[in-house]
């Protein structure tokens, strides 16, 4: 490796941009086995080695399905956190999701990260999935064109992405060592889908392999999906990167494809995968592939000199508002389920306060509703610099002379949480002898450092993390300590030592877990409400000797005194009766709804639901908000005014909320998944596996493809549903057939009227449906198009749609491809998958 490849700065600019294939070449010929073997592996949790001799800088990946965390975990790098994947999907604007991405691209490359660990697009197979809210939705179709936009706005930026995770990881239960048996039509139709529409349109430059296995082989390893399906059908030309600690066997996994086994620097690749060459059981050749692919990556990317990367400074995006974005795309996810009239109005929302008919007093009512829970938990976290709560957006955007009351009225958690509210912490890392190795600001109680340690800190030298400061209680009363994690812990709160003593890992299946320990109650203090008292939880690092890991993860609990809930929910009535309308914020936990586990039932958590009937019964009108990642039960819905789902909305939630509520927007949301009334009435209820396994013995027929075929059980909301706050009149339909038989069978175009007072924004969906007489077990319909609309009162506006030809395809599992059916289908405009409002018939002609 004595020549370098080219000279230049960071980027490949002033290198001379020489081609990139013949400049990964050349590099590639001047590596040596054990460097080439060295490349695949991770040299830490997020990065990959530098090689100097060739011109080849680290290459950096992230957590980014919201927000770009970066290589460390802490608050003095702040992160923009916009709202969940599920709520992008619910705005179905695949243009706005491509904005998304280039804001996160931008936020990628002011943190010097190369390439996103994102975007997830599994399906929302079972509303049970604990990771629900961190993939798209229910429907291919939908998860393929959102997931495009993002890709492609990411990598407009310059950065890559690794769409994850291929593929069928739809739960989380047993998820390192779940076989999940599919039949290769509902894997071709469903779970595959939005993979190959993604890796065809977008060209991403990575792929994530799961941790899960299909059909008897684990994901990693998996050469007929990786290699035969992957990139031989579908000509995907990126890299694959294993999800975290997935990889398993050095051999298997690069014979099926695996490029990169993370994190470093214990893997299956590296000194092994070098030995493996030497030994025989691969060839160079094969790991010549792997390395040309990562060299590729590296030269798009911008870290290999010589190569230009694939796009240019010059050519990216200009600088973009992430905040305003972040607001933006809460109000467009937001989606109206319900909205009646009460007192004389025709409908609750907007509240439009000031206005005549508007309210003059509100009563805001919900823990949620001051704390908010702005993201999911995993590998979506991010630091935001701030955080609107609703309670704050209100208070911001109520005009003067309009009076709003607040009350808890119930709190979703019995549980000790992370210190957040009211703490003011730092993380002081020492040395054995003592010593100040560096420090960390933190934006709550925890510290998860997984290989990515404070500025001057090395894991072998450091010996002990205090994490230290103030709390300032909201509330006199006990407050309640605990800690999470594993070492010698010692906690004192105002100079009382709570707890003083070693913790060792639990026996369990996920090695995550396993490493960062449960919740443990340590102690109660009595404190006074705004009176600051230090606390300090100081972990002698646990260093176990089969730790793949280098990592400290502990984390300081707190719950604030508990309030008889009883009283609670009176103060929240009196609140609501002395009020002209009542707004109730609820919400799930990071203890129902994570990555890690999946749910065990769909109930909002602690006295919720009672809180909102009883609001309700009041008589004063009353708008529920569900802050929730994913469906809910909503026994009450038909008794209250206004039902809101707000999703986990991102660092703008309160501001976009009030833009929302009080009309100055409209929510724009649709659902991207069916959301059932009672768990039990779910199509796919089964996420736990029996031995290993989990059939997917529903085949094709999930969500809103399920609920079409059952008899007696209707969803509390279908798929598609959404209201604004205008009407919408669909005034004509007509299709044109394609010319050829390329990937449409043509399109659809339609007219709406916007028949309403105000201003507003249609999605006008189009549904396939099958003919009569069709003898193929398949879908009554399915999503083949959509478009979005703006008119003004009394205003036209049309919507041209492509209607796939796969719409009309299913695979046939005898022959191994797909085949198209004959015949004369229903081309059906709506406003979701069960309000439909118009039709055309679509011919569809044998193929020659």
């Amino acid at each position: 490796m004595a020549d370098a490849i080219g000279e230049g700065g960071e980027g490949g600019e002033g290198n001379g941009g020489g081609a990139a294939e013949a400049v990964v070449e050349k590099a590639l010929g001047l590596l040596d086995l054990d460097t080439k073997a060295r490349l695949l592996s991770g040299q830490d949790m997020w990065s990959l080695p530098a090689v100097p001799e060739i011109g080849l800088r680290s290459l950096v990946m992230s957590d980014g399905p919201i927000g770009v965390r970066g290589v460390h975990w802490t608050a003095d790098d702040p992160s923009i956190a916009l709202p969940s994947p599920t709520a992008l999907a619910a705005t179905w604007d695949p243009e706005l999701a491509r904005r998304a991405g280039r804001l996160l691209a931008q936020e990628a490359r002011r943190k010097g990260v190369h390439v996103l660990l994102a975007p997830t697009v599994n399906l929302h197979r079972s509303p049970l999935g604990g990771r629900h809210f961190e993939a798209y939705s229910e429907d291919p179709y939908l998860t393929g064109e959102i997931g495009t936009g993002y890709v492609t706005g990411v990598q407009d930026g310059g950065v890559g992405t690794t769409v994850k995770h291929f593929v069928a990881n739809d739960a989380e239960t047993e998820r390192f060592t779940v076989d999940n048996r599919i039949a290769a039509r509902a894997l071709r139709e469903l779970y595959l889908a939005p993979f190959e529409a993604i890796v065809k349109r977008a060209r991403p430059w990575g792929v994530m392999a799961a941790y899960n296995g299909v059909n008897g082989s684990t994901m990693t390893e998996h050469r007929e999906l990786q290699q035969g399906v992957l990139r031989g059908e579908w000509g995907f030309d990126g890299f694959i990167v294993s999800d975290w600690m997935a990889a398993r066997d050095t051999v298997r996994g690069l014979k099926g494809g695996l490029d990169v086994a993370m994190p470093g620097p214990r893997t299956v690749y590296g000194e092994a995968l070098a030995a493996a060459v030497r030994d025989g059981r691969v060839s160079e050749a094969e790991l010549d592939e792997a390395v040309r692919r990562l060299l590729t990556l590296a030269a798009r990317v911008g870290v290999l000199d010589g190569a230009a990367p694939a796009v240019a400074p010059v050519d990216r995006p200009g600088p973009i508002d992430g905040e305003a974005l972040a607001r933006e795309i809460a109000r467009r996810s937001f989606v109206l389920l319900r909205n009646e009239g009460a007192g004389g109005r025709e409908a609750v929302l907007p509240l439009a306060p000031g206005a005549p008919g508007g309210v003059r007093s509100l009563a805001l009512i919900g823990a949620a509703a001051r704390d908010a829970r702005v993201l999911g938990g995993g590998s979506a976290v991010v630091f935001p610099d701030h955080v609107v709560s609703p309670l704050d957006g209100l208070r911001a955007a109520l005009p003067p002379g309009v009076e709003l009351s607040y009350a808890v009225g119930a709190d979703p958690t019995d549980e000790l949480a992370p210190a957040a509210q009211g703490f003011e912490l730092r993380a002081v890392v020492r040395a054995a002898d003592g010593r100040v190795l560096g420090e960390s600001r933190l934006a709550s109680g925890q510290v998860q450092w997984i290989s990515d340690f404070p500025d001057g800190v090395s894991f072998e030298e450091l010996h002990s993390v205090e994490t230290v400061g103030t709390f300032t209680p909201r509330e006199s009363g006990a407050h309640s300590f605990g800690t999470r994690g594993l070492g010698g812990l010692r906690l004192a709160v105002g100079g009382e030592v709570l707890f003083e003593g070693e913790e060792h890992p639990a026996d369990v299946g996920d090695p995550f877990e396993a490493f960062m320990g449960s919740p443990v109650p340590r102690g109660q203090v009595e404190l006074t409400a705004g009176e600051p008292v230090a606390v300090s939880l100081t972990c002698a690092v646990a260093r176990p000797e089969d730790a793949l890991l280098d990592a400290v993860c502990f984390s300081l609990l707190h719950r604030a005194p508990e309030r008889d809930a009883e009283e609670l929910i009176q103060e929240a009535v009196a609140a609501a009766s002395a009020a002209e309308a009542a707004v109730v914020v609820v919400a799930t936990t990071e203890r129902v709804e994570s990555e890690g586990f999946d749910r065990g039932h769909l109930r909002l958590p602690g006295r919720q639901d009672e809180l909102v009937r009883r609001v309700a019964a009041t008589g004063t009108p009353t708008v529920v908000v569900v802050n929730a990642g994913s469906p809910v039960e909503m026994a009450w819905r038909d008794e209250v005014a206004a039902v809101l789902l707000s999703w986990f909305p991102g660092q703008e939630a309160g501001a976009a909320l009030a833009d929302v509520l009080l009309g100055a927007e409209e929510p724009g949301g649709r659902l991207p998944t069916t959301w059932p009334q009672r768990l039990e009435d779910a199509p796919v209820s089964t996420v736990t596996p029996s031995e290993g396994r989990l059939v997917y013995d529903e085949g094709v027929f999930i969500g809103y493809r399920a609920w079409e075929r059952r008899e007696g059980a209707a969803p509390a909301y279908w798929f598609g549903h959404g209201l604004g706050y205008t009407d919408w009149a669909y005034q004509a339909m007509e299709f044109t057939p394609a010319e050829d038989d390329g990937e449409a069978l043509g399109t659809v175009t339609v007219r709406v009227r916007n028949a309403g007072a105000r201003a507003g924004r249609e999605v006008v969906q189009i549904y396939l449906a099958v003919p009569e007489d069709d003898g193929a077990e398949r879908p009554v319909r399915r999503l083949a198009g959509f478009a979005s609309v703006d008119a003004a009162p009394g205003e036209t506006a049309e919507a041209t749609i492509p209607v796939p030809r796969r719409a009309a395809e299913i695979w046939d599992e005898t022959k191994g491809a797909w085949h198209l059916i004959p015949g004369t289908y229903t081309a059906e405009a709506g406003r979701s998958v069960a309000d439909r409002r118009m039709s055309v018939p679509v011919p569809v002609q044998p193929t020659a």
